[in-house]
């Protein structure tokens, strides 16, 4: 099946290199000509496991083509996405402004029957929008269909989130949509959904919101485990293994970030202002979740003292999440952002995010390993659950420090270990253990 995917950025390049993998003729288009170069040369712009050789593979076998061209996309696909960006407004609603201008370039460009297909997350009741608009700048007699799919593809595992799915959502009004997409996404022998457009476009959103509330729910049962002494990790698996709730997303931490559910969340409460309610449970996850961002330097200021003037502090992790560059709404932004107001410097150590984050917090000194961001540090806080610090060398972290004192907003290690070995243990919901006199002792000598 021919496709054509509008818009290169994460969805769209992953979704047109995982259908060409389906076997199917995909052509890519942005307007964004350096990003359409790198394509066309045989690179990719965004760092996703595995997407470059997949991108690769494709582009030689004849499968996967880029171009700037909409006409191009219009000609060759009888499926077009449309996965431009849909960035918030002030207000937290949706943009979609980029929607509309590709919707009329596609409708002027239309000759012959396509299905244009919502894959960017936008707000329900868009897909009777895309199709006025089509309507209005579409030749007389060319007919269309319009479906939405919403994509659920987490960064750092697309290419499996896509070709191994929970489920695939069509939401469409006619046979003819509902059939072509059918056909496409059978090599999957996935589950399939099939609503009506509104259906599926709510879909998306709820299931992020959804996901958002359980990050912020677990967070708060955390702040009251510290108080209480309890162990959020004992507290989670109880709560996880009720059938009922389950165990995904109950890991407490220092909040979900990224682009997807802050941005969703936010448009989710203006969807439903827009219709007459006011959806009290989210602004909760919200205000919840930019407590908790900051809850690593609220730590440092109890344990170092008020201000943090001149004191030195490690950075483990800058992407908002492991696998990936993405530094959208990433915690670290902003515990580096306020533990700089306070005049404290700034060490950083990220396998992959560096180059990016460095022109975000030009004044944090960037580090080619975690030994080095914690060399003479009077504290470290860990901030992204990369797999490389899972396997740091204890020992020799302890040794590099002034003072071995780390935050770990993504509960890596075991608090019994670490004081065992000398460390000042502070992490998420967990009892604070004292460090063990014998390891200080042995880390002073």
């Amino acid at each position: 099946m021919k496709i054509s995917i509008i818009g290169c950025g994460y969805v769209g390049l992953v979704t047109g290199a995982c259908l060409a993998e389906l076997g199917h003729e995909v052509l890519g288009v942005d307007n964004d000509l350096e990003k359409v170069r790198i394509l066309q040369s045989g690179g990719v712009p965004i760092y996703e496991p595995g997407l470059e050789t997949l991108v690769g593979t494709h582009r030689q076998e004849g499968r996967l083509k880029f171009s700037s061209e909409i006409r191009e996309a219009v000609e060759h696909g009888q499926i077009i996405f449309i996965c431009v960006n849909t960035p918030p407004k002030p207000d937290g609603g949706v943009d979609l402004s980029f929607v509309e201008a590709v919707s009329r370039e596609i409708a002027r460009h239309m000759t012959a029957y396509r299905l244009v297909v919502e894959k960017s997350t936008v707000p329900v009741q868009t897909g009777d929008w895309v199709r006025r608009t089509i309507s209005e700048n579409i030749r007389p007699g060319v007919e269309f269909d319009v479906a939405s799919n919403p994509e659920f593809l987490r960064e750092g595992t697309g290419i499996r989130d896509f070709l191994h799915p929970d489920r695939v959502v069509i939401g469409a009004s006619s046979e003819r949509a509902t059939s072509l997409l059918v056909s496409l996404y059978e090599p999957l022998n996935a589950p399939l959904l099939l609503t009506d457009i509104k259906s599926a476009e709510l879909i998306k959103h709820s299931a992020n919101a959804f996901l958002a509330v359980k990050i912020s729910f677990i967070n708060a049962v955390a702040r009251v485990c510290s108080l209480s002494g309890a162990d959020i990790k004992k507290v989670a698996k109880g709560i996880g293994l009720d059938h009922r709730i389950g165990m995904a997303s109950m890991e407490a931490g220092i909040g979900y970030g990224g682009m997807c559910l802050p941005k969703d969340v936010k448009a989710f409460i203006q969807i439903a202002r827009e219709v007459g309610y006011d959806f009290e449970l989210l602004e909760a996850t919200e205000r919840i979740n930019a407590s908790q961002r900051l809850w690593p330097v609220q730590v440092l200021q109890q344990t170092l003292g008020e201000p943090l003037r001149t004191r030195k502090v490690a950075i483990l992790g800058l992407s908002f999440k492991p696998n990936t560059d993405d530094l959208r709404s990433a915690a670290s932004l902003d515990i580096i952002a306020a533990l700089q107001a306070e005049g404290a410097r700034v060490r950083a150590y990220d396998p992959i995010a560096m180059e990016r984050a460095l022109k975000k917090v030009p004044e944090t000194t960037m580090c080619q390993d975690p030994y080095q961001a914690a060399r003479d540090a009077e504290a470290l806080v860990i901030c992204t659950e990369w797999q490389e610090f899972r396997h740091l060398d204890l020992p020799r972290l302890r040794e590099e420090m002034a003072r071995p004192l780390v935050v770990d907003g993504r509960n890596l290690f075991e608090p019994a270990r670490m004081a065992e070995l000398g460390f000042e243990y502070r992490c998420v919901g967990r009892p604070i253990l004292p460090a063990s006199p014998r390891s200080r002792t042995a880390s002073a000598t």
